[in-house]
């Protein structure tokens, strides 16, 4: 196991947001939010052709690569994802406010 790093039992979505803070940030605060955005939609473009011809681990690691790159977004926005996403779903769909969302196809809540 590399220096630091989180044995696989441990590690968890709130724990995310720091650890791409430690490794990545102070870098990505030179380029700034608008360049770090620019890499961050290349990565969904990877992510896109990876749903449609990669195989499970390209499509498992581009998923990896575009949540790393959120919070990467998100940690030079002075944005706290856990929060963020707890406030707006925590407490059920923020169209109908059930757990279990009920509303239509059509509808983004």
């Amino acid at each position: 196991m590399a220096e630091n790093q989180l044995p696989d039992s441990e590690f968890s979505l709130d724990q995310l947001q720091p650890l791409i803070d430690q490794m990545y940030s102070r870098k990505d605060e030179e380029r700034g939010v608008e360049g770090t955005f620019m890499w961050f939609m290349e990565e969904v473009g990877e992510l896109s052709a990876a749903l449609r011809e990669g195989t499970p681990e390209e499509l498992a690691a581009e998923f990896a690569d575009v949540l790393a790159w959120l919070a990467t977004i998100a940690n030079i926005s002075g944005v706290d994802l856990r929060e963020a996403v707890y406030q707006k779903y925590g407490r059920g769909c923020p169209g109908c406010g059930n757990l279990a969302c009920s509303c239509g196809p059509e509808e983004k809540p």
